[in-house]
C-alpha cells in the first residue's frame, strides 16, 4: 500500500470542495494517508494555475481527480505496487 500525503487544492466557501473533503475522510481512515488542504486563493500562482477548477486532489505523482472525488481512481492508486 502506498503511504503518502495527498493534497486537496480547494477554495474556502466552495460547496464542491467541502463535499470532496468530507468524502475523503472515510477513505483516509481506510488507507491511512495524510491530507493537506491548500487554499488556492492564498497564493496568486495557485489561483492562476487552478482558477475555478477546484477542488483538485493530487498525489505526489500528479492529479488524481477534480471537481468530484473519483473513488475508483483513489482505490487503484492505493492498490498499485
Amino acid at each position: 500500500m502506498v503511504q503518502c500525503t495527498l493534497t486537496l487544492y480547494l477554495r474556502y466557501g466552495c460547496s464542491l470542495c467541502e463535499d470532496m473533503l468530507l468524502d475523503l475522510h472515510p477513505l483516509q481512515q481506510e488507507f491511512g494517508f495524510s491530507l493537506t488542504a491548500v487554499d488556492v486563493d492564498s497564493d496568486p500562482a495557485l489561483e492562476r494555475a487552478y482558477g475555478d477548477r477546484v477542488p483538485v486532489l493530487a498525489s505526489p505523482q500528479g492529479e488524481l481527480c477534480h471537481y468530484f472525488l473519483d473513488e475508483d481512481i483513489l482505490r487503484r492508486y492505493f492498490a498499485a505496487p
